[in-house]
């Protein structure tokens, strides 16, 4: 009988860390100052959520079930504040708008922050999601 391959994840690339520092990419370490930034503006989709969130599921099958796979970084709880204030900033950064809250799972979708479930779930129901991910070269039919 066949063996099954075991599970290898990929170390996330961030700056200031060597390579026997690195996490798995599943496991991302949000408190890092500007780690959030990096990750976000290196990826044309990205799904940041809180580890074992259901909701972060259908987001990456919705994605997944349009030909997109996109990167998705888990965090603990106790990580989810300062991971929630970091995305807040990048995304008065690009809106100018600081009383934006932030919702998990978050997906930014060409370094911009597109919204949470509820926005990822209307816009693909009205037709907008797709033009949207071909805008930031994250599908190319």
């Amino acid at each position: 009988m066949q063996q099954a391959i075991p599970y290898k994840a990929w170390p996330l690339p961030l700056p200031g860390r060597h390579a026997g520092d690195q996490k798995p990419a599943t496991q991302f370490h949000g408190s890092e100052k500007g780690a959030v930034r990096d990750v976000v503006s290196e990826n044309a989709v990205i799904v940041l959520a809180r580890r074992g969130c259901c909701m972060s599921h259908v987001v990456k099958r919705l994605l997944n079930g349009h030909g997109v796979n996109p990167s998705v970084f888990e965090f603990e709880e106790d990580e989810e504040n300062d991971v929630a204030k970091e995305l807040e900033t990048i995304g008065a950064e690009h809106d100018g708008e600081n009383n934006r809250r932030v919702q998990f799972p978050a997906v930014f979708i060409g370094g911009r922050m597109f919204g949470g479930l509820d926005q990822v779930m209307a816009t693909h129901i009205s037709g907008e999601l797709i033009p949207a991910l071909k805008k930031a070269g994250a599908l190319w039919l």
